[in-house]
């Protein structure tokens, strides 16, 4: 997991408390962030360093040390404006990934545009499952199925390219069932455990969640 980066979480409506929430239960080291004073001192009691701030001035975001920080998460998709500058604000600070969340493709377009490395859409994507994509290091997507089962989607590692399923033997040593073979847009289930991987090629597998970080 990577529970050794740094993440900041801006806006702490139900998505952003969801996003750190979850990150700071993995044992992450989160920064919150909100403009309302009453939203931050609700939202303190289950995140540690939460801080009440205007995250489109360019004196906080040196304030609050953004620029040592890993991720950040913008999750403020009913203000586009603020998003836009924060997103701005973040990418000259020189953070290495942006997320931002978006209401509309529109809205979408212009976040890309203007620096976010990837945009989700809340419906599409919960805060909980974001956070956990974030903290799975190695893993394309994760979902979690159950508490004790995820689905995971896998690239081929370096050292299986060009062997087959049968001579990695991968259910034994990961305790893993795969269930699709992802080759650019097309998913096959009927799987050819006698074909040799390719790289480039994504495994999409059911896996004891206990056993993610054996298989990262």
């Amino acid at each position: 997991m990577s529970i050794n980066k740094t993440y900041a979480v801006f806006g702490l409506g139900k998505y952003g408390c969801a996003v750190a929430k979850e990150l700071i239960d993995s044992g992450a080291e989160v920064l919150a962030v909100d403009i309302d004073e009453n939203i931050v001192n609700s939202a303190i009691d289950y995140i540690p360093v939460c801080k009440c701030a205007d995250v489109t001035d360019p004196d906080v975001i040196t304030e609050l040390g953004i620029s040592n920080v890993d991720t950040v998460i913008v999750a403020m998709a009913d203000n586009l404006e603020a998003s836009v500058m924060a997103i701005t604000l973040c990418k000259e600070a020189g953070v290495p990934e942006i997320i931002a969340k978006c209401a509309s493709e529109m809205h979408r377009k212009i976040m890309l545009k203007v620096g976010a490395d990837k945009v989700v859409f809340p419906e599409n994507e919960s805060g909980i499952r974001l956070a956990k994509n974030l903290l799975s290091s190695g893993f394309v997507d994760v979902v979690e199925l159950s508490k004790e089962v995820s689905m995971v989607e896998i690239d081929v590692k370096d050292e299986w390219v060009g062997k087959n399923l049968l001579e990695l033997n991968l259910r034994k040593k990961y305790s893993l069932n795969i269930v699709a073979v992802k080759e650019g847009n097309t998913v096959t289930i009927d799987v050819d455990p006698a074909k040799p991987l390719e790289r480039g090629t994504e495994l999409i597998v059911i896996v004891n969640t206990d056993k993610l970080a054996k298989l990262r």
